[in-house]
């Protein structure tokens, strides 16, 4: 009986050390020859999950944003004396009301407006040369409105874009830039977009397409005039 026991014990300790050996001397010398390391047979079975994600592309979002408001957008060219002045300005009702810069439309002097290219009849309503407004009602049904940004939600650092009309041979084309905005204050928003005089009345938009404000061009500066201003003056 003992004699038994002593044997199983003995097969036990065998084959505990040729477990040990074969796991840490001969299995991994094994597997590296090259008869069989392309096969990596010390690799254990990998499951893979695909995991989809929908990403919406910043770039997507802000063609998107610029899509939905070039319209609003209108051309302004001006003739004062011997100077052309050329400009934007901003749809806010869709029966035809619109707002631009004072400095845009000086008193005897010959205008013209242009929506989506075409030139329209207008009606200048009033001007404000304090706060470098005018309210101007166009000739034109049904025209393309876009909402207003809360400014209070505004934060330094957010990304925004104008979109304005520039005239090529005297034809009025849409021109877009983007930056972010460097500081807030109740009477102005600075970005630090660089532009053209010819600029001046563009629109300034955050990046869901809502109207942060009208832009002046200060030596080549975008500087905004918010729309809680714009609204005051509009009476809205």
């Amino acid at each position: 009986m003992s004699k038994n026991l002593l044997k199983v014990i003995g097969l036990f300790v065998i084959g505990m050390v040729g477990g040990i050996f074969a796991d840490q001397i001969f299995w991994p010398y094994f597997v590296e020859r090259p008869l069989f390391y392309q096969y990596r047979l010390d690799k254990g079975t990998v499951y893979v999950t695909e995991k989809k994600e929908t990403i919406i592309q910043e770039n997507t979002a802000l063609t998107q944003a610029i899509d939905k408001v070039e319209k609003s957008v209108v051309g302004v060219r001006t003739q004062s004396q011997d100077q052309i002045i050329e400009g934007s300005g901003l749809i806010v009702t869709s029966d035809g009301l619109l707002v631009t810069l004072a400095d845009l439309v000086p008193q005897s002097s010959k205008f013209s407006f242009f929506v989506d290219g075409k030139q329209v009849a207008f009606q200048i309503l009033k001007r404000d040369s304090e706060t470098n407004l005018a309210l101007v009602k166009i000739d034109e049904p049904n025209l393309t409105t876009v909402s207003f940004a809360n400014l209070d939600k505004l934060k330094m650092g957010e990304r925004v874009f104008l979109v304005g009309t520039v005239f090529e041979n005297s034809k009025a084309a849409k021109t877009v830039n983007e930056g972010i905005i460097k500081k807030i204050s109740e009477n102005l928003l600075e970005t630090n977009i660089s532009e053209k005089n010819n600029l001046a009345g563009s629109v300034l938009f955050n990046i869901e397409g809502e109207v942060l404000g009208i832009n002046v061009i200060d030596q080549g500066s975008v500087l905004t005039i918010p729309i809680s201003k714009i609204k005051l003056f509009i009476g809205m």
